[in-house]
């Protein structure tokens, strides 16, 4: 079974901002090598979406409703309903996660 992979308007501005991020700290071309791995890692979901760990932070709270894969130090946060796949956050995994998941995920 293949799923579809949607971006939300959030994950959108989370690529805007890394892009624009590593283009401003180091050069355009690493910033674009960097997102086609982002969007091939994505992508991915379509074929094998339930291979994503849990969000330790979430796991935590006892919630088991998204899952995360990784592009090192970039963790794609997603939810899996009927068919579809939902990328919610792009986030450097250096960040502080636990107040970012609350926010955009808990907090809506």
């Amino acid at each position: 079974m293949s799923f579809e992979v949607f971006l939300t308007s959030d994950a959108v501005r989370d690529i805007e901002e890394i892009y624009q991020y590593i283009a401003r700290h180091d050069k355009p071309g690493s910033a674009k090598n960097v997102l086609t791995k982002i969007e091939k890692t994505f992508k991915s979901l379509a074929e094998t979406p339930h291979r994503g760990a849990y969000p330790k932070e979430l796991l935590a709270l006892g919630i088991r409703e998204y899952r995360e894969i990784f592009f090192k130090p970039y963790r794609l946060i997603y939810r899996i309903i009927s068919d579809k796949v939902y990328i919610l956050l792009i986030a450097d995994g250096r960040r502080d996660m636990q107040s970012l998941l609350q926010r955009r995920l808990l907090e809506k």
